[in-house]
């Protein structure tokens, strides 16, 4: 059965439209809970699965919140809501406290309009696809409420962020801190709010927190992982050592040096696999994405630490390191996957490991990556109509199969759909400036006019 729901990360869209409606929720928890009912959890007697709610600070989260928590009810599952949490935190959470499962209302980096759910399972981890379409075989199935004395209980989860807070600081060396160190954070006015500034003094260094001051609208606007502008002026201001931007739901990151220049996921990642190899701790290789700058994929082979490729998608990521038994990955949007220290990627966590080897190697973000330099991209978007199939279209095939030729082996072409928006991605990257922003903005244009004779 092909899903109608979920997509790469979960159920996503514009708040009041099909899904992302009240109604519509309200059977997804249901559905989801008569699922969870129904597995064999070894359960004493009297005992009914929980699930763990979190959320983001958009406004939506409260509705959405609710219709989740209802629908779950009347299926006979119990609930705990943490209110605002990160992401990466509601999956710690379900392992801590032993859980069910867990779900998360938040669109990620995507503005205040937009919102999601996604579900956790037991074990820390994004829902297989399996269960994903049992629970969607229900979500259209009449709404059948458990007896009173079988709803399911609704109760908030104490101290959530301190828990997490602890957990995130465990998972730096308790031999280092960051005394000396001056960091700015930015939080997106999302869900690590109230959370990641803490973790980093608390580590020793001095912190000032910027995008801390959510209001239900304002998430992701101009700020966070996705727009660091504001980022690199509060460093420069503040005279900072480096700065930190999170995403929404904080499950990204993105760091700025004292000069305010940036430094992507891929060059993270890179640090990251560099220390580890230099420390004798290197196990495996690195799964990075089909967006993974050629640079960084030509490093990892200098070093002789095998790389992969997965699809677009921390889920793709993860289960490309599972099936190879190797512990570091992620994407050059700030998806990090360390999973020898969580089950899924973590913005604060993430930049702890960076921290850990700048600190421990006395060197700053330019040093550490000063044999690669990336190679020029450019990544345009184009909205498409619903369901339209532009990417195999004989005009653009023709057109990629130019710039590809031009390219020769020192470049690449990628076309994909936006697993979470009605939009084609078109990157082109390689060694010429010139070349690579000549055949992005062709391929866009040749783009837009086959989307413009469609509608």
């Amino acid at each position: 059965m092909t899903k109608k729901f979920f997509g790469t990360d979960g159920i996503r869209g514009r708040v009041g439209e099909d899904p992302i409606t009240p109604d519509r929720i309200l059977n997804l928890g249901f559905a989801a809970g008569k699922v969870l009912a129904a597995k064999d959890w070894h359960l004493t007697a009297g005992e009914r699965p929980v699930v763990l709610i979190g959320k983001d600070t958009r406004v939506s989260g409260y509705m959405l919140e609710s219709a989740l928590e209802a629908g779950l009810s009347a299926s006979g599952v119990d609930v705990l809501l943490s209110g605002p949490m990160p992401t990466s935190a509601i999956a710690y959470l379900i392992r801590a406290l032993r859980l069910q499962a867990g779900i998360v209302i938040s669109a990620s980096h995507n503005l205040f309009e937009d919102n999601g759910v996604k579900f956790f399972s037991a074990d820390g981890t994004k829902l297989p696809d399996e269960i994903e379409r049992q629970i969607e075989e229900e979500i259209n199935s009449p709404i059948k409420t458990m007896p009173s004395a079988q709803l399911g209980k609704v109760q908030r989860l104490k101290d959530a962020s301190g828990r997490y807070i602890e957990f995130c600081k465990s998972t730096f060396p308790y031999s280092l801190d960051l005394r000396g160190l001056r960091i700015v954070v930015d939080c997106a006015n999302g869900a690590t709010y109230n959370i990641a500034g803490h973790v980093f003094h608390e580590l020793g260094a001095d912190v000032v927190t910027i995008g801390d001051k959510p209001n239900g609208l304002n998430i992701n606007l101009e700020c966070g992982a996705t727009h660091c502008s504001a980022l690199q002026e509060s460093v420069k201001l503040h005279r900072a050592d480096l700065g930190i931007a999170l995403d929404g739901d904080g499950d990204r990151v993105i760091m700025v040096d004292d000069k305010g220049v940036l430094y992507d996921g891929d060059q993270l990642i890179y640090i990251i696999a560099q220390h580890r190899q230099q420390k004798g701790l290197m196990k495996g290789g690195v799964v990075g994405t089909l967006m993974t700058n050629m640079a960084v994929e030509n490093g990892f082979k200098n070093m002789q630490i095998p790389f992969l490729r997965a699809k677009v998608g921390d889920r793709h990521v993860m289960e490309l390191l599972r099936k190879k038994k190797w512990f570091l990955g992620g994407e050059s949007s700030g998806h990090i996957i360390c999973m020898d220290k969580h089950t899924t990627g973590d913005g604060i966590i993430s930049a702890l490991q960076v921290l850990q080897a700048l600190c421990e190697k006395e060197l700053t973000l330019a040093e550490f990556l000063q044999d690669i330099t990336l190679y020029p991209n450019r990544l345009i978007n184009v909205k498409v109509p619903k369901s339209f199939d532009v990417v195999n279209q004989r005009e653009i095939q023709e057109i990629v199969k130019e710039a590809e030729f031009d390219l020769n082996s020192q470049g690449r072409v990628l076309l994909r759909a936006s697993g979470t928006e009605p939009v084609i991605r078109i990157m082109v990257e390689g060694e010429s400036d010139q070349k690579v922003n000549y055949w992005a903005e062709k391929i866009a244009d040749a783009v837009q006019k086959i989307c413009n004779r469609a509608d």
